[in-house]
């Protein structure tokens, strides 16, 4: 997913979110095409093949509604600047009260935008919409998204990230843990004793490909919280709790458990992996591991218990407070969550209907079992039954939303890299991050 810098200056957008937001509602009436239909506009990021079979599907089913869909770009590879220019367009838009009716939010500030009342909380929207089934709707995802009890934002779908163990070698070196629990620590303690345990010449690694500034990333994912508060605009980077993350990693390569360099099959433990749709159960894992194990992403310091695994959503959209066409937008919103839009192929991701995953984990298995699924190397896929079962429950639990801004992460990434490379200390690199990341979150 990208992500783009703000020009705008905040403390300038807090200033004239506040002053646009005490004007109240907007009195403007529904606007109407020609032919007497209901205009309702929708702002994209770029327009695709899939949103225009969704605008033709929606005015086919709603006749009085004229659907314009407004794309930033419409083809083309993004210039220099160019993302700079969009979220800047937006956020003029929204300051003067004259967005589209419906937003693609993807990548913008639309916290902000909520807690200055431009966008609409579409909670007793949905309650009382009759044509969603909401028990078959993934209320985890959308719980997950909330904004202070409000449902701001609703994704067409969404992906999950996951480990994935050598199933033979962790059960060989009978190595006990339990992953809705462990952190980082415990994921360098398992891989030692796993590494101690394994005979043979070859060196054997936790995790192999794996370069020190993307494993970094990882970890700081799941400890953003503690380094990063949006709402305060303030980070904590030069802090000795995130000067030890850099150390803990540089360890973890020292002692070889981690390694940048490619492990010969059978001496690598685990694997980082993105799973957005139901075949990414079978073809990473199954083409890495002969009995691949689904573990969930070791977390952040002292943790409890977790359901699910972590989730990051595909194209959210919300609904402009001020719009004159909320129920008309709603109407659109719901169409998104129907069936006949989450079953389109060009839909990225898990669809955010129960019943369609599990239609397509089951699909799937059927033609394992048949013999009509091959891997990409050409060999049959051997996937039990109690491993569809897995899968499902994976997909249905999928709870942890992680409400993090990639750009901060790119950001610790690029200067991660100094450490790593021996050019800088954990203390200097840290103070760079501290001072970039300080300097995005009040623009």
């Amino acid at each position: 997913m990208k992500k783009w810098l703000l020009l705008l200056s905040m403390g300038a957008i807090i200033t004239s979110l506040t002053a646009c937001s005490s004007g109240g509602s907007s009195t403007a009436d529904k606007v109407t095409s020609k032919d007497g239909k209901t205009i309702l506009t929708l702002s994209v990021t770029e327009s695709t093949p899939f949103y225009q079979t969704v605008e033709k599907k929606f005015e086919e089913k709603y006749p009085d509604i004229d659907l314009q869909i407004n794309a930033y770009k419409t083809g083309g590879q993004w210039g220099s600047g160019d993302y700079e220019k969009y979220r800047n367009s937006m956020n003029t838009a929204m300051l003067s009260g004259k967005s589209m009716d419906i937003i693609e939010v993807d990548d913008l500030p639309f916290k902000e935008y909520v807690s200055k009342g431009f966008l609409l909380d579409m909670n007793d929207l949905l309650n009382k919409d009759q044509t969603l089934d909401k028990d078959d709707l993934q209320m985890n995802i959308l719980n997950g998204l909330k904004v202070n009890d409000g449902m701001y934002t609703v994704p067409l779908g969404y992906m999950l990230r996951a480990f994935v163990g050598d199933g033979e070698m962790l059960s060989n070196a009978n190595v006990k843990f339990d992953d809705k629990t462990w952190n980082w620590k415990e994921f360098e303690k398992v891989s030692k004793e796993v590494i101690q345990k394994k005979s043979g010449t070859d060196e054997v690694y936790a995790l192999a490909s794996y370069p020190p500034e993307l494993l970094f990333q990882e970890m700081l994912v799941e400890n953003y919280a503690a380094f990063v508060d949006p709402s305060a605009k303030k980070a904590t980077f030069d802090s000795t709790e995130f000067v030890n993350l850099f150390e803990q990693v540089k360890q973890m390569y020292e002692e070889k458990i981690v390694t940048s360099e490619e492990a010969k099959p059978g001496n690598q433990m685990f694997n980082s992996t993105s799973i957005t749709s139901p075949i990414d159960f079978i073809e990473g894992p199954y083409m890495l591991f002969d009995q691949p194990k689904l573990l969930q992403s070791p977390q952040a310091g002292e943790t409890g218990d977790r359901k699910g695994s972590r989730v990051a959503t595909i194209k959210q959209f919300a609904i402009h407070a001020k719009s004159p066409v909320k129920d008309e937008a709603w109407k659109f919103i719901s169409f998104l969550l129907s069936e006949e839009v989450q079953m389109l192929q060009d839909r990225e991701g898990f669809s955010m209907l129960k019943s369609m995953n599990e239609k397509k984990i089951d699909d799937l298995q059927e033609k394992v079992k048949n013999g009509e699924y091959k891997l990409p190397n050409g060999e049959m896929a051997k996937v039990s039954d109690e491993q569809f079962a897995v899968f499902k429950q994976i997909v249905q639990s999928a709870d942890q939303y992680v409400d993090l801004d990639v750009k901060v992460l790119n950001i610790a990434g690029e200067e991660s890299v100094a450490f790593f490379s021996g050019q800088k200390t954990a203390e200097e690199v840290a103070k760079l991050i501290q001072n970039r990341v300080t300097t995005y979150l009040n623009e």
